[in-house]
């Protein structure tokens, strides 16, 4: 976890970045959506960190993940509408596209190895 940790960390600081730059260019409303699902991904892996249960943990994940997906959907909604340049867009999208692969993969396999650990029986 600790790669995928670093890595959103990395990445909601390029988001932080990206708002004052575009809140310099009058854009607020999509911009301060994007700071927020942006900056979430992190903050919900460092809450992971201190997971009571394996459940909060895959929780936690699932969170952060489902704000990889909303994140995604802003990018793409400010590079249609011009606020960003197609090559701003692709730097940051692939960033936030291997993220959501991390967080799906990693979902993936905790859900799959709690299912391998229930008995038939139970």
């Amino acid at each position: 976890m600790g790669v995928m940790y670093e890595k959103s960390k990395a990445f909601a600081i390029r988001i932080v970045k990206l708002h004052k730059f575009l809140a310099k260019n009058g854009e607020y409303i999509m911009s301060k959506q994007l700071l927020r699902c942006g900056t979430s991904i992190g903050a919900n892996l460092a809450e992971a960190k201190s997971a009571i249960s394996e459940n909060d943990f895959l929780a936690k994940l699932y969170i952060a993940f489902k704000e990889a997906n909303e994140t995604i959907y802003w990018l793409s909604l400010l590079h249609d509408t011009d606020y960003l340049t197609d090559a701003q867009y692709n730097s940051i999208i692939a960033d936030a596209n291997e993220l959501r692969l991390m967080l799906s993969s990693a979902t993936k396999t905790i859900s799959d190895r709690k299912i391998l650990s229930v008995s038939p029986d139970s």
